[in-house]
């Protein structure tokens, strides 16, 4: 647990980011985060895909050389980092020299081991998925073919080397059994399991029809395939084949976080890859759903493809970030509606969360010079021992990838914290009791500190404006869990003026 490693899916240059994209890259940084926030050690890698087809085509289509191509499209992804706010360490492009050398250092070690061997191909293609497609896969539509995922298909023949993929059938299943949580959702475990039984065939792994790829280094003619290629990506940023590197010993195996879509290639593929190489397979393989726009399947035809920078113009990136995973259940398809993120920032942020802070601390810079004590029969507080009685249970949630429970419990304890104001109803103490008034504003001051605390890795600037509220806690570092021991410690609160946290969506 002290030393997690994980990463998004390198994202393929061909088109601009979307809310995919976007989704999959702030689940990963909201681990990174809070496993920072438990002071624990992790690294976060994130990046580009930049061979293969696709990209060949869309370059030649705008008349540019591949690499340049890929120069500007890989900076959109860059930038998309930038205005997610993504706390990653490390950003790959597989046309950078250290992935080549670890993608050709492993083709060697395959190829020594008897696990790569040249054949030939011919089968139906994906151009798009960068797959071939099963004939039971096939779905035949208006005289054409295409796979479950919708992508049209073209038949391909050529000579190929061949991963030895078939051979490690009875291994891959011995390893998902002997680590049932392998794979998550148990959904997805379960599809990859059956897939898996059905009979594995070897697998393509070099091409020769088109050249925007990594050369095989025993042979001129062939590059290396897309998948051994862009899977590579995760230990090329750890050293590989430096596996005495303080990266690759500290961090590998790692957690990769993925769509739904490309589950298969992370949990056979790869884990056969490496095994094969005799390296460790990865940790676990999260597969999360995909997105609708107004119950509609987003598509470029349809016109309804989310741009993730109008979203965070229109919404604001906290806002955003906490909608998407306080709505649906990580794992599971979502829908993403105006009607529901109004709803969510008006009732939960804005009415729930920052308006309780902008009455309170607004009150006691009113009413008592910006100071609040704290003396020990403050930390009796039931609400506040509530929620720091559940720390096990939130980590428990975040462990196991459940965002939305996680959220759901936290603004359970904003709830009951809005019922005790309204119930002590401190401008009312401040006539007939001055001194229970103090207590109970410092009861609500320390509960505001404390939940803030746990929503950094959803939503880190807005919570960063709300500690800045307390000015004598500057020198605590209040994203850390554990230093709310530091707040306690204090003698008193100093209260800055506070500006509204969240706008309403009228």
């Amino acid at each position: 647990m002290s030393n997690n490693y994980f990463t998004t899916p390198i994202y393929y240059v061909n088109d601009k980011p979307h809310i995919g994209h976007a989704y999959t890259s702030i689940a990963v940084d909201i681990l990174k985060r809070f496993y920072d926030c438990r002071g624990l050690n992790s690294y976060f890698l994130t990046g580009t895909d930049e061979h293969g087809q696709k990209v060949e085509r869309a370059a030649q289509e705008k008349n540019i050389d591949p690499q340049k191509f890929t120069d500007m499209v890989s900076e959109n992804f860059k930038d998309l980092s930038n205005l997610l706010n993504l706390s990653n360490d490390d950003f790959i492009r597989t046309t950078e020299e250290r992935h080549k050398k670890s993608v050709q250092n492993l083709w060697r070690v395959l190829l020594e081991k008897d696990e790569i061997y040249l054949s030939k191909y011919s089968g139906w293609y994906s151009v798009r998925d960068e797959a071939f497609v099963a004939d039971n896969e096939i779905v035949e539509k208006n005289g054409k073919k295409y796979n479950s995922f919708g992508s049209e298909l073209s038949w391909v023949e050529e000579e190929s080397y061949f991963f030895r993929l078939s051979k490690w059938q009875d291994k891959l299943l011995n390893f998902y059994k002997n680590n049932p949580n392998f794979i998550v959702p148990k959904s997805r475990s379960n599809e990859v399991i059956k897939f898996v039984e059905s009979g594995l065939k070897d697998l393509s792994v070099s091409r020769t029809t088109f050249k925007w790829g990594i050369d095989v280094p025993t042979d001129e003619k062939h590059i290396v395939y897309v998948w051994l290629d862009a899977l590579t990506n995760y230990i090329s940023a750890l050293d590989y084949p430096n596996i005495n590197s303080d990266l690759y010993k500290k961090y590998w195996p790692g957690i990769h976080v993925v769509g739904k879509d490309i589950i298969r290639f992370h949990a056979i593929f790869w884990p056969a890859f490496l095994m094969a190489a005799e390296l460790d397979p990865p940790k676990q393989i999260v597969a999360h759903g995909w997105w609708t726009n107004e119950g509609q399947k987003i598509s470029k035809s349809l016109g309804n493809v989310i741009d993730p920078k109008e979203l965070i113009d229109e919404y604001g990136l906290d806002s955003v970030r906490y909608f998407l995973f306080r709505e649906v259940p990580f794992g599971n398809d979502g829908d993403f509606s105006k009607v529901a993120i109004k709803n969510r920032i008006n009732g939960e942020l804005a009415n729930n969360y920052g308006n309780l802070i902008q009455r309170i601390l607004s009150f006691i810079c009113k009413n008592l010079e910006q100071n609040i004590d704290l003396t020990e029969d403050n930390f009796n507080f039931e609400i506040l021992k509530q929620i720091n009685d559940s720390e096990k249970e939130l980590f428990d949630y975040m462990e196991n990838y459940k965002y939305d429970e996680y959220l759901k419990k936290l603004f359970l304890f904003m709830n009951d914290l809005n019922n005790y104001v309204d119930k002590s109803a401190p401008w009312v103490l401040k006539k007939t009791d001055p001194e229970q008034m103090k207590k109970v504003l410092a009861n609500i001051c320390l509960c505001i500190i404390r939940v803030s605390q746990y929503l950094v890795p959803f939503m880190p600037s807005k919570t960063s404006e709300v500690f800045n509220l307390f000015e004598n806690t500057n020198n605590i570092k209040l994203d850390i869990f554990d230093n709310f021991k530091e707040v306690i410690n204090l003698k008193f609160l100093k209260i800055r003026q506070p500006e509204p946290l969240f706008t309403k969506i009228e």
